[in-house]
């Protein structure tokens, strides 16, 4: 089986080198991504692929339910490479309609670290009671709660001491939230991105 994906990979790094012969001499000399993508770990949202972009291009931080704790050191590592040493301005904080994740903590049935890790969803529950109660249909439900949690991420991130850091400096970070669409394919623009600290 692992097999299999090493000579996927071989077909995949031949079709590159047919379509672009300096491919991966240029990607090797220099990362420089102006994006930093903060998504979700599903399989079934890979960061560059549905933006349309190639390696490289973006750089990319991933976890259960895309969240930004304030002890996340792995993430707040991340900010700290992408915002000081790659000098990436433009932070995407993408969740994704049918996340397992948000639908854990929902309904309660998260286990072990799992439950640890999504505890923060059920706060973002109980201050957005009445929205999610006026959902008619519980998919309606639980594709509200995926958009208030990326929401709720992007303020997490305008409060991290990286962004604060650098938005005293005076450095351009600006932080979107978007959302994917499983079905569909199509991200959306959630409307709440923020462009400094007075936001």
């Amino acid at each position: 089986m692992l097999q299999k994906l090493l000579e996927n990979n071989k077909v995949w790094a031949a079709r590159k080198i047919e379509r672009d012969p300096d491919f991966f001499r240029r990607l090797s000399r220099q990362q420089t991504p102006r994006y930093l993508w903060i998504g979700c770990s599903d399989s079934r949202v890979p960061a560059n692929e549905i933006v349309g972009m190639d390696p490289g291009e973006i750089f990319v931080h991933r976890n259960v339910a895309n969240q930004v704790h304030p002890v996340d050191l792995n993430c707040s590592s991340v900010l700290q490479f992408a915002i000081h040493g790659l000098k990436t301005s433009e932070i995407i904080l993408c969740g994704h309609y049918g996340c397992s994740g948000v639908r854990a903590a929902l309904e309660g049935n998260a286990t072990g670290l799992s439950e640890h890790w999504l505890a923060p969803i059920q706060s973002i529950i109980d201050s957005n009671k009445s929205d999610l109660d006026s959902c008619q249909e519980e998919e309606e439900r639980r594709d509200r709660l995926c958009e208030l949690n990326v929401a709720q991420q992007v303020l997490n991130l305008a409060e991290s001491p990286v962004i604060r850091a650098a938005w005293r400096a005076g450095q351009k970070v600006n932080i979107h939230g978007w959302i994917y669409g499983l079905k569909d394919g199509l991200i959306r623009d959630l409307d709440i991105s923020l462009f400094g600290p007075n936001r």
